[in-house]
């Protein structure tokens, strides 16, 4: 049946009864792909029956879907042309792992994080209403339990309600995030599905007040607060009815039929409405639903062992900050959201009274972190370096500007690959560098990252780590004989390697390459001398004086773009200090989104593996 539809207006073809047997085909093919490329299994597999129900109902793409996140919308794509092109998921210039506007006329936004659908479409549905059409675009967003929860989601949800535009927003409740979901909202949404006879009680609350006789303005009056009463006694929370909503479930989202009645007929209502649905996690693969944390997001590796994992920055984080949390009992640990994904969960088994999963909320985590530092805590901030962008004025405002002494721990800095462009962590240093009070700084493996945690609670200020994704690395044949890693100093680097021709000053990442390609260039006639930078901010500026004074070439390298970068601080540096007769040469991403790809190869496409770094110092000596 799949191989037939390659449009909506193909699955219209279809009748009600066939769409469940469609419906297992579809979680078929993301099984089968997901496998072998990697990507989001579990959420996707959860959407299937509400991707088939809006395009079966909605007459897209006039009318909009806003898929809030995007890791759940697979399906959405094999019902939109994409599904011969499928098998290239998340490879590099195949299908991006999140919708895309500039892949589908589908796809109305390009997105990747959360709590933002409501916000977006709202704005569609407020521009439609202007339109003098006799048929204006119907609008749905459709968003998960978790990402409700985000102050932007909620912001939306008070802002339609009471602009009354008509507008349907789909809720897709899994109870899960990445994780389980947490917090007072989940918690109430928890309730209204214990108690499934929530409609039946509104209509026949709203049939008693239709029988009651209305004589005058009084007895109206008297009658409206009846019906009022009588809905706040016995209906499970009236949160949505408040906000100015009209509010239908909780119902099954796998029971397509249901799904396309209830979507039918809320289409012919006018203003605001909610479909709360309730799905499963992982639906139709029994290892995503009995461990859907852990099939959220998945590499083809993980499919034969969900448990284990390589180890990298991120266990080295979990671990080091477990045995300090041992030591000082001022240390807590914040996230949101994302306690697996930055290794926190190990520290919630260990410490479960000092960790704080805010939920998907990470200006919260932020602002939160600093409620807690204002005492005698130590809070790390464990957030992804795309998402903490979230969080940007309660970095200056609330941490920074009070000079507290919090913590960000930046995962995924840097090229993260398939997940594209709106995961890529390649602007944290460019709006973090220039923050007063602020430390930035990007250990080169995991030593470093051990004792940069231990130096923090050295330092009573703000302070911000940032580290990649994947394995640390481990080449001690890069380094000479006698190098013993120096102890971190504040605002201090460390010369790595001497040489006599040029210098190559690495940040973080940055670091094992540009050894490596200085190896290289030895064996060509040019030695070059390696530092490791260490900080970002403060800089060193005796050490970056000294290799002004030595050399007349200098190459900066980060794994960051160039515009307001690192590099672009070591060049305000000789601005400002007034250095003349050095050139400048920085190797660092360009200022665009970087597309999806595995991560090796996007460092070699732009030019930080060994071998660009060789070939960019090459084309530098020559000129």
């Amino acid at each position: 049946m799949i191989e037939n539809i390659n449009s909506p207006n193909e699955l219209k073809k279809l009748s009600l009864k066939q769409l469940p047997q469609l419906a297992q085909e579809i979680r078929r093919e993301i099984i089968e792909t997901v496998t072998k490329t990697g990507g989001h299994l579990a959420s996707s597999l959860g959407a299937v029956e509400l991707a088939i129900a809006l395009h079966y109902v909605l007459d897209t793409p006039k009318d909009k879907i806003i898929w809030d996140v995007g890791h759940q919308a697979y399906a959405h794509k094999i019902l939109t042309g994409r599904r011969e092109r499928f098998h290239t998921l998340r490879q590099w210039q195949g299908l991006s792992g999140f919708p895309s506007k500039d892949e589908s006329i589908y796809d109305t936004f390009t997105v990747g994080h959360g709590s933002t659908s409501i916000s977006t479409a709202l704005g569609l549905a407020c521009a439609y209403s202007k339109q003098k059409e006799k048929q204006i675009p119907k609008v749905v967003a459709v968003i998960g339990d978790a990402a409700l929860g985000g102050g932007m989601a909620l912001e939306a949800l008070n802002h339609a309600g009471q602009l009354k535009k008509d507008l349907v927003v789909i809720l897709n409740d899994n109870k899960m995030a990445i994780s389980r979901s947490v917090g007072a909202l989940s918690h109430y949404l928890n309730r209204i599905i214990t108690m499934p006879i929530y409609n039946r009680i509104r209509r026949d609350i709203e049939n008693l007040v239709k029988r009651v006789p209305r004589f005058g303005k009084q007895m109206n009056a008297l009658v409206r607060r009846l019906e009022e009463s009588l809905k706040n006694l016995l209906v499970p929370g009236m949160l949505f009815e408040e906000l100015g909503f009209r509010y239908f479930g909780p119902i099954d989202g796998h029971n397509i039929e249901e799904v396309v009645r209830t979507l039918s007929n809320v289409l012919k209502l006018e203003g605001p409405v909610l479909i709360h649905a309730v799905t499963t996690k992982g639906k139709g693969y029994s290892r995503a639903e009995e461990i859907p944390e852990k099939f959220h997001g998945i590499s083809p590796d993980l499919v034969e062992n969900p448990v284990l994992k390589r180890k990298g920055f991120t266990q080295i984080f979990s671990e080091k900050l477990i045995h300090l949390a041992r030591q000082d009992k001022r240390i807590v640990a914040v996230t949101a959201a994302m306690p697996e994904g930055t290794g926190l969960d190990k520290f919630a088994q260990s410490f479960p009274g000092r960790f704080y999963d805010v939920g998907m909320a990470e200006a919260h985590a932020v602002g939160f972190a600093a409620g807690l530092a204002r005492t005698n805590l130590r809070p790390f901030v464990a957030i992804y370096s795309t998402f903490l962008q979230r969080s940007y004025d309660q970095i200056i405002h609330d941490v920074c500007l009070q000079n507290l002494p919090v913590t960000l721990c930046l995962d995924r800095s840097g090229i993260v690959g398939e997940d594209g462009v709106t995961h890529q962590g390649v602007f944290d240093l460019a709006y973090l560098s220039h923050i007063p009070n602020l430390t930035v700084m990007a250990p080169k493996d995991a030593e470093e990252l051990e004792k940069m945690l231990e130096f923090v609670l050295r330092i009573n200020r703000p302070t911000a780590i940032r580290y990649p994704k994947g394995e640390t690395p481990d080449r001690r044949d890069l380094f000479p004989e006698n190098y013993r890693p120096s102890e971190i100093e504040y605002g201090k680097g460390e010369v790595l390697r001497e040489g006599k021709h040029l210098a190559i000053i690495a940040l973080g990442a940055q670091v094992y390459p540009s050894l490596e390609a200085a190896k290289i260039l030895s064996l060509q006639g040019l030695q070059c001398s390696v530092v490791n930078a260490r900080f970002v901010q403060p800089l060193d500026q005796m050490l970056l004086k000294t290799i002004c004074a030595k050399f007349s070439k200098v190459v900066v390298t980060e794994e960051a773009v160039a515009a307001g970068g690192f590099g672009s601080r070591i060049l305000e540096f000789l601005e400002r200090e007034r250095i003349s007769g050095v050139q400048i040469k920085r190797i660092a991403l360009p200022s665009v989104f970087i597309p999806h790809g595995r991560r090796n190869f996007l460092l070699e496409k732009y030019g930080l593996r060994a071998q660009g770094i060789v070939e960019a110092v090459l084309n530098f000596k020559k000129h």
